[in-house]
């Protein structure tokens, strides 16, 4: 009998045991700390600063976001990923350098890019992963991704809604930007069993606007209580994340009705022009900052730091031992 080929130093090679391959990571002193003492900490990811906002605001929003994590209670935890290694904690010159032009990275994206040593800033699914890997609780991010408009011809869905789906952490976040098919977002988190929790809010929010027109399945107003429905979610069997939604401020937040008259006439320019596909959600934001006259921008930095701020009162939330109940 013929020796298999598997034991050849070639094969050998080829079959490699992945368990011998380990994410390479870095926690920043501070959120390592927090985690040996069982302290809240709160993942932000880091596209939205990179490269969701103006130049000259990317860095100020970055660490103003963290100071909002700690001023309500935890400790903030921004994520990239540089020269293949995942930080946990960024540093100011991080920040910086994530400002002069970040790749996006997804979940999906996150394995090649530590692979190939690469640098790039981590959207909320990517955020996610890197969060469950090292035992985060909470990711705070001001928009989540959704069903696109166009899906019947795309297929087009975000990797966020399928790692909530994945992911075993709790998501704060400021609903889906109105450009998005909200209806089917919510009707896509309901079929993968995604529990959607407004925090104080009865509607669910639309990033830069208040409401979508659509309620939130379920409001808490009580952070013990919603810290309570987490873990209790948690025991069920093959359960993922939570999605926990809290709107943007009165003052900062667009007007729905401009915004969807904005994006209707946005509709019938992108028909006459034929855009198509996955450009549509691109050509409907420009369209939306256009119409806003800027203030789209300014609405979207507003946001962001709200969400930190609120992620940071889950997390506290979530970080207090519950009162052993009585049999």
């Amino acid at each position: 009998m013929t020796r298999s080929t598997l034991t050849t130093p070639r094969a050998a090679l080829a079959i490699r045991r992945s368990d011998d391959l380990k994410v390479p990571i870095r926690l920043g002193e501070e959120v390592r700390a927090a985690l040996d003492d069982g302290r809240p900490v709160v993942a932000l990811e880091t596209n939205v600063t990179a490269n969701g906002l103006p130049g000259p605001r990317r860095v100020a929003a970055g660490l103003e976001c963290e100071r909002r994590v700690r001023a309500s209670g935890a400790v903030p935890a921004s994520l990239a990923v540089l020269d293949g290694t995942v930080v946990v904690g960024l540093v100011q010159h991080e920040h910086e350098r994530l400002a002069e032009g970040a790749r996006k990275i997804g979940s999906r994206e996150l394995a090649a890019t530590v692979a190939s040593r690469g640098s790039g800033a981590t959207t909320i699914s990517a955020a996610m992963a890197v969060a469950e890997l090292t035992g985060i609780d909470v990711v705070a991010s001001a928009g989540l991704g959704g069903v696109h408009r166009d899906y019947g011809d795309t297929m087009d869905v975000s990797a966020d809604l399928h790692q909530l789906a994945r992911s075993r952490v709790v998501v704060v976040s400021a609903g889906v930007k109105s450009v998005l098919d909200i209806a089917r977002t919510l009707e896509f988190l309901e079929t993968r069993g995604v529990p959607v929790i407004g925090y104080r809010c009865d509607d669910f929010p639309a990033f830069l606007c208040r409401s979508s027109g659509l309620p939130n399945p379920q409001r808490i107003d009580d952070p013990q209580v919603l810290a309570d429905a987490i873990r209790l979610h948690r025991t069920l069997p093959g359960t993922g994340s939570v999605l926990v939604t809290h709107p943007i401020a009165v003052d900062d937040a667009l007007d729905e009705q401009e915004v969807g008259a904005a994006i209707e006439r946005a509709l019938v320019r992108a028909a006459a022009e034929g855009v198509r596909g996955a450009a549509v959600t691109n050509f409907l934001t420009r369209e939306v900052a256009a119409a806003t006259v800027g203030r789209s921008s300014v609405a979207n930095e507003a946001v962001v730091l709200q969400v930190a701020a609120v992620g940071a009162e889950v997390a506290a939330a979530l970080a207090v031992t519950p009162p052993r109940q009585a049999r």
